[in-house]
């Protein structure tokens, strides 16, 4: 799995988990919406670190809770 496809399904993840919306991280984060947009349906062939670390400030988690999942052991990118 290619690392944008891992940050993708992480962040549609956490968003569930939270029963929150794109738009909702949109409105209460600073990534623009088309950005999220882009990175959850995987349209970014590389993800900023400045916008991992945006999405986690809104969801009140850190870069370690992001990246601390099974999901980013297989990376073939």
């Amino acid at each position: 799995m290619k690392l944008t496809e891992a940050i993708a399904q992480r962040v549609k993840f956490l968003l569930d988990e939270r029963h929150l919306s794109q738009y909702a991280l949109f409105k209460y984060g600073g990534v623009p919406r088309s950005t999220i947009s882009d990175v959850i349906n995987n349209k970014k062939k590389r993800v900023s670190t400045e916008t991992v670390y945006q999405i986690c400030a809104t969801l009140n988690i850190s870069l370690q809770e992001f990246f601390n999942d099974s999901i980013f052991d297989n990376i073939d990118d």
